[in-house]
């Protein structure tokens, strides 16, 4: 609907490594994608960050000018540490309090 109306696409995605990788996907592909928001090494990740469970991190990487590149693995291509994912769920962080997510 955006490119039909000529808006710019800048999805929104702090919420994992495979929501953000699926909306990659939709930037490599969308002319009218403008910039993608994610939460790597924000403020409010105090204790984790978004890719704490991601083998492949460099894929990840932002380069000089802000730009993550092509993922290379198949899929979205995100390569999950189900090892430490499993060993994380036996003992859940409390969640986090709205206070503490604003600067």
């Amino acid at each position: 609907m955006a490119e039909a109306h000529d808006v710019a696409l800048a999805p929104h995605c702090p919420l994992g490594p495979v929501a953000l990788a699926a909306c990659l996907q939709v930037d490599f592909v969308a002319w009218n994608a403008m910039l993608q928001e994610q939460s790597i090494g924000i403020h409010y990740n105090q204790g984790a960050d978004l890719l704490d469970y991601v083998l492949n991190k460099d894929d990840f990487r932002c380069d000089g000018t802000g730009s993550i590149a092509a993922l290379p693995k198949p899929g979205l291509g995100v390569e999950i540490d189900e090892e430490r994912l499993i060993a994380a769920s036996r003992s859940p962080r409390a969640p986090a309090s709205a206070s503490s997510t604003r600067g």
